[in-house]
C-alpha cells in the first residue's frame, strides 16, 4: 500500500496526541540552499536516512560530497534513523554500497534504541513484527517468535516488539489486536514512523499499525526513535559532551525529524526537494502542522 503526501500528512496529524508536544517559540525558519549554507552555524550534523542519505536504494546525487567536506572542516556528522528493520551491519553496509563513509559507531538507529531500552525485559518472550530474511542480527540475546499466521503464537507470547511491516497483513494485524484485547501486554515499537518515502510513493511502517492497535485496543505502546528523545539520548551519548546549540538535526519529515528535534532542544533543517515533501509545498505543511524547523533546505 503506497500513500500520497497529502494522505501521509494527515495520518500523522491524527496521531498528534501520542507525539511529543511542540512548544510555540516565535521563530521563523530561513530558507537555504543546501547544508553547505549552513555549515558555518553547527559543528554537529545528525542526519536522518530517507530523504536525506538515499531514496530507496539510490543515494541522492551530490550528498556523499557534501558529507565529506563537512567532514574535512572538522564536522562531527552522524546518522539518525528510525530504520529497526535491519540489523546494525547490514544498514552500515548498505551506506558503503551507496558511497557513504560512516563509522558504524557514528549510525544510530532506532533498533539499537530499542534494545536499549527494554529495561530489564530481556528474558521476555516477544512476539516479533519484522521481515524474516533481514535476519535477526543484533536480537540474538532474546527470546523471539515471529508473529505470522499461527494465532497461538499471538497468544502465547509475552510482549510484542514492532520492528519491520514489510511483510505485515491485515490478518496478522487482526491477530495482534485480537490477542491485545483478550490479554494486555507490552507493545516496543522500534520504528514510530508511520510512513517512509520511497521510489513510487510511501511504504506504511510500524507506527502506522502501533497507533491502529492503540486505536482499537487501547493499549499505549513504547516508541523507540524519533520524534521520541531516547534515539537523541543515544546520539548523545555518542558524541559525548558537545554545545548543543551547535547541533542540527536534518530531515525530511515534520513529524519524525523536525519534531524530534523539537522535543530535545537542539536545531532542525527541513529537507524540502527530496523524500517526504518532493513535489510539494513544505512551507504549507510547516503552516498548517506548527512544527517549525529553523532552516528549510531545498537539497541536503
Amino acid at each position: 500500500m503506497a500513500l500520497s503526501t497529502e494522505a501521509a500528512f494527515q495520518a500523522y496529524e491524527a496521531v498528534r496526541h501520542r507525539l511529543p508536544l511542540v512548544v510555540p517559540t516565535g521563530v521563523e525558519y530561513r530558507r537555504a540552499n543546501s547544508l553547505a549554507d549552513i555549515a558555518d552555524d553547527f559543528d554537529v550534523f545528525l542526519l536522518d536516512a530517507f530523504g536525506v542519505l538515499n531514496i530507496g536504494d539510490a543515494a541522492i546525487p551530490g550528498t556523499r560530497e557534501r558529507i565529506e567536506a563537512l567532514k574535512s572542516d572538522g564536522k562531527r556528522v552522524l546518522v539518525v534513523s528510525n530504520a529497526a528493520g535491519f540489523p546494525h551491519k547490514a544498514l552500515t553496509e548498505k551506506y558503503v554500497r551507496l558511497g557513504y563513509d560512516f563509522d558504524p559507531e557514528d549510525v544510530i538507529t532506532s533498533r539499537a534504541t530499542l534494545l536499549a531500552g527494554l529495561n530489564g525485559r530481556s528474558g521476555l518472550h516477544w512476539g516479533l513484527m519484522a521481515t524474516r530474511s533481514t535476519g535477526l542480527r543484533d536480537l540474538e540475546g532474546l527470546t523471539l517468535t515471529y508473529l505470522e499466521e499461527a494465532p497461538e503464537d499471538y497468544d502465547t507470547v509475552e510482549g510484542f516488539l514492532l520492528v519491520g511491516s514489510a511483510a505485515w497483513t491485515e490478518e496478522r494485524q487482526m491477530l495482534l489486536e485480537d490477542a491485545l484485547r483478550k490479554r494486555p501486554r507490552p507493545v516496543l515499537v522500534g520504528n514510530p514512523d508511520i510512513v517512509a518515502p520511497r521510489e513510487t510513493g510511501f511504504s506504511v511502517e510500524p507506527g502506522h499499525f502501533a497507533h491502529r492497535l492503540a486505536d482499537c485496543t487501547g493499549i499505549a505502546p513504547e516508541f523507540y526513535g524519533k520524534p521520541f528523545a531516547d534515539i537523541f539520548d543515544l546520539a548523545f551519548k555518542r558524541l559525548g559532551d558537545v554545545d548543543r546549540s551547535r547541533v542540527v538535526m536534518v530531515g525530511d519529515s515534520l513529524h519524525t525529524d523536525i519534531l524530534g528535534a523539537r522535543n530535545v532542544g537542539i536545531a532542525s533543517a527541513l529537507i524540502a526537494n527530496y523524500g517526504f515533501f518532493a513535489g510539494q509545498d513544505a512551507e504549507k505543511a510547516v503552516s498548517a502542522a506548527g512544527i517549525v524547523p529553523d532552516f528549510i533546505l531545498e537539497r541536503p
